[in-house]
């Protein structure tokens, strides 16, 4: 289902008191369900949120060509990317309250789980891809 992990990241948490929960998640995907991030926060629960960023509606390219629609119009295109703008996880993790960093490398995601598995509270790393 499309944007369920932030709200069940949030179950987890809440289930599981005392246990670091990981959120792995899609960008498209997760734009769906943003306010879960100001629910960790308000909450103070442990989720890390990993946000791999590669600025696309991937889901959606999936489903078009199952449909056999052309992906190579400027429609289609358009109604798939997430590139213009660019989502700054970032930047709406630290809006919700939610700590956040960003990473481009395998040996800086390792570094910010770690951070993130220190921190109290929720934490989100935006992965770029």
């Amino acid at each position: 289902s499309i944007g369920i992990g932030p709200p069940l990241a949030v179950g987890c948490a809440v289930a599981c008191p005392g246990r670091r929960v990981i959120n792995f998640q899609a960008d498209g995907s997760g734009l769906y369900s943003t306010p879960a991030l100001w629910t960790q926060a308000n909450e103070h629960l442990d989720v890390t949120t990993i946000v791999c960023a590669n600025n696309t509606y991937q889901i959606l390219k999936v489903e078009q060509q199952k449909q056999r629609l052309p992906a190579n119009q400027p429609n289609a295109k358009r109604l798939t990317s997430l590139g213009d703008p660019k989502v700054d996880w970032v930047s709406l993790a630290k809006g919700y309250g939610v700590d956040a960093t960003a990473v481009n490398t395998a040996e800086a995601l390792h570094a910010a789980l770690l951070k993130s598995f220190d921190t109290s509270g929720p934490f989100l790393i935006e992965a770029r891809l």
